[in-house]
């Protein structure tokens, strides 16, 4: 069931008459060409630049001729790493429009996995930055087979290390295109427009394929759920290798008109929240928690009436935000809340900018204490429910019907229900057409009647509003919304005769941690190594714990990036099926090892500096 939506300020462009994500482009340029579509900073200025949409066009234009100088041709794949800058959307623009396919890649991911990703695509042409990614892309370039040319927005430094690929710098190579002439391609909605790569249940990476219509119809579901327009200004910081923003931070406010600011950095976030005060805000769960921490940090600074003042803002506008829900009666206790907002809750709205109409919260789940503070405190947050595969967003809270535990209600145009074990099922235009070079994957996921299996247990409310209650497969899915198959890094590990067992943690955390119970005999010999007696005391040095790290993470260096683990807890108690911490066959209960560890676990992330 769905509630009704509020219609949007602006009337967005319908999938079936822009049909291609280009299309899409070149609609909103003949709609609003002199109005400003991106902002961003220069740092040789140290000024910000803002870009109309027929400025944006004309760089298209330009690249697009390049690109079309590099004799690729229609469905070949060129792959995209770089910060979220305009150059990141002209790229990407200019790719769709000759029929290519965009590889997006973490500018943070390592050499290897990078290259891997490159070979699996096959992508021919990659787009970086600048200086500081050259020595990284030299070692990319060294281990792909199939790159042929680098594109890289800066010139490199005399001293960079050679490259056994073509780099080109991008000024020089757009100009040397400009007498190019690029034909006209008709593509159709369901042509190839990415191929997004994803930890998911493996170890290596798979290809998520997304054709135009699949991002597209996400993006136009997404307009139909909020109402947001032309005037809207979204800042935008979430990666946009990761689908959630290059949908919600791309592809929506395209559809709309809206402006894109892009943020400086993580570090600078605060300054731009309140230089640009936007009023979309779209994140993981991580930048929210840091917001949490710093004010949880704050409040033990204070006297213990503004402690009393805080949490008594906190209840009212909870009490407050279920009575305008229709779940609670008007309580006399809201009369205090004029009093409260202009005490409390603007100090932590006015840092947000002041103006947010919506913030969106997904890709993994967040703390139901963080979500009840920020909505008591009148942030406007609404958390989410998606997958890669699914473009991403299959659910989400509105502003007329929201619970902030749950993860909504689904998109309209998308089928969701709970099938076998309780599981999460999803149907709609916005489903992937299967995974790149991975059939056997793909039937796996997605059923014969076109039902995609997301692996979480889900329950549902009578008004159809839907929470996640578990998951079918043991992933573990950080903070920052990252999935990682813990059983495959495990057993990676435990090729090492010095771990005889192993269990990775980190779910809705914002890094992972190894649980690891030593081998005597092998923990004797390594104790000697590092210059230490075999005691139980020295496992919890801290050159111990640093050279068992570095240990772990040399049996991971060929997973992707975020899976690399930052703390180890080492026991040399065996886990037993006799102490419950075993099944019958040997097979770990992740549960009640956790349970076994939860304080140094707690303790661990606790000291993470927020």
């Amino acid at each position: 069931m769905h509630l009704p939506t509020s219609p949007a300020k602006t009337t967005a462009f319908h999938p079936d008459h822009v049909l291609t994500l280009d299309g899409l482009f070149r609609a909103r340029v003949a709609a609003s060409p002199n109005k400003i579509a991106y902002r961003q900073f220069d740092a040789k200025s140290e000024s910000w630049l803002a870009f109309t949409w027929a400025q944006v066009a004309a760089e298209v234009t330009r690249w697009q001729k390049a690109l079309h100088r590099e004799n690729l041709a229609p469905g070949d794949r060129v792959a995209v790493m770089l910060k979220n800058c305009v150059e990141w959307v002209i790229f990407d623009q200019a790719a769709l429009g000759l029929g290519l396919v965009t590889v997006p890649l973490y500018l943070d991911d390592s050499p290897e996995n990078a290259a891997y990703i490159l070979d699996h695509a096959d992508a021919k042409l990659l787009l970086i930055e600048g200086k500081f990614q050259h020595r990284k892309v030299t070692e990319i370039a060294a281990a792909s087979a199939t790159l042929e040319t680098i594109v890289s927005l800066e010139a490199p430094d005399a001293d960079m290390p050679p490259c056994n690929k073509r780099l080109v710098v991008a000024r020089t190579w757009l100009d040397a295109a400009t007498e190019v002439h690029v034909p006209t391609r008709v593509l159709d909605a369901d042509s190839l427009a990415s191929i997004v790569y994803t930890s998911g249940t493996t170890g290596r990476a798979k290809g998520v394929i997304l054709t135009h219509a699949n991002l597209l119809w996400n993006a136009y579901y997404a307009t139909q759920c909020i109402s947001l327009g032309e005037s809207d200004v979204y800042l935008s910081f979430l990666p946009l290798s990761h689908t959630l923003e290059r949908m919600g931070g791309y592809y929506w406010p395209m559809m709309l008109g809206a402006e894109v600011v892009y943020a400086r950095s993580i570090t600078q976030l605060a300054q731009d929240l309140i230089l640009f005060k936007p009023t979309v805000l779209i994140s993981v769960p991580r930048i929210y928690e840091r917001i949490y921490g710093r004010i949880q940090n704050n409040l033990a600074q204070k006297k213990p009436w503004q402690k009393k003042l805080f949490h008594l803002a906190v209840e009212v506008g909870w009490q407050r935000f279920e009575y305008q829900q229709g779940r609670a009666r008007w309580h006399p206790g809201q009369l205090l809340w004029p009093l409260l907002n202009r005490l409390v809750a603007r100090n932590v709205t006015d840092k947000l900018g002041g103006r947010l109409t919506v913030a969106i919260s997904g890709g993994a789940a967040l703390s139901p204490e963080i979500a009840r503070t920020f909505v008591a405190l009148g942030v406007p947050l609404y958390q989410g429910y998606g997958l890669t595969e699914t473009s991403p967003v299959v659910c989400v809270n509105r502003p007329a019907s929201s619970i902030p535990t749950g993860i909504g209600q689904a998109f309209p145009g998308v089928e969701v229900k709970i099938g076998a074990n309780e599981e999460l099922l999803t149907r709609s235009k916005c489903v992937m057409r299967g995974y790149w070079k991975n059939e056997a994957a793909t039937r796996d996921m997605i059923d014969a009647e076109g039902w995609l299996h997301t692996g979480d247990k889900a329950s549902v409310d009578a008004l159809g509003h839907y929470t996640i209650i578990g998951r079918i497969k043991d992933i573990i899915v950080l903070s920052n919304g990252e999935k990682i198959s813990p059983s495959d890094m495990e057993a990676a590990i435990s090729l090492d005769p010095l771990f005889d067992q192993v269990m990775i943690v980190g779910e809705g955390r914002p890094y992972l941690v190894a649980l690891l119970v030593l081998n005597a005999e092998q923990w004797s010999d390594f104790a000697q190594t590092l210059g230490q007696d075999a005691t139980t005391a020295a496992l919890k040095m801290p050159q111990t714990l640093k050279a068992l790290k570095q240990r772990v993470n040399e049996h991971l260096k060929h997973f992707p990036g975020h899976t690399q683990i930052r703390h180890v807890i080492p026991d040399l108690e065996p886990w037993t099926s006799e102490a419950g911490l075993l099944t019958p066959t040997l097979k770990i209960k992740r549960n009640q090892v956790f349970q076994h560890y939860r304080s140094a676990i707690e303790t661990l992330y606790a000291d993470f500096k927020v």
